[in-house]
């Protein structure tokens, strides 16, 4: 009866993980965007995003196989809140509270749209059991 729980759990932290390495995309972009056009740093940034990239797209297949894509989809919202994070640990930019009131925003609606789609599911599994 847990079981389902457990592996849910795991495969929401996993794409959570790799939201963040698709977030990380954007920090490699911004540093590409600083250096000269085909030089060296900026091939090896790009290079870094496309690895990045592909890494994700096949963890992306694996999670929507085990979730419902509509869930998938909307914890990918969280990425907001990583972009906040990353432009201020890397980028020196400023978090005001219009931000944070955007990324609490993001945060509220994937934890309700997360119990809603798992209220649901749970309706689901109980009429399927009579």
């Amino acid at each position: 009866m847990f079981s389902g729980v457990k592996s849910s759990t795991k495969t929401l932290i996993v794409l959570h993980f790799v939201l963040v390495v698709y977030s990380i995309t954007g920090i490699l972009g911004k540093i590409a965007s600083t250096k000269d056009f085909f030089s060296f740093e900026f091939c090896a940034y790009y290079l870094g995003i496309i690895f990045l990239l592909g890494v994700y797209a096949i963890a992306w297949q694996q999670i929507i196989k085990r979730l419902p894509l509509t869930t998938a989809f909307a914890n990918k919202a969280i990425t907001v809140v990583w972009g906040i994070v990353w432009g201020f640990l890397f980028f020196g930019e400023s978090i005001n509270a219009l931000k944070v009131a955007g990324a609490l925003l993001v945060v509220a609606g994937v934890v309700v749209y997360a119990r809603s789609d798992g209220a649901s599911g749970q309706d689901a599994g109980d009429m399927s059991n009579e």
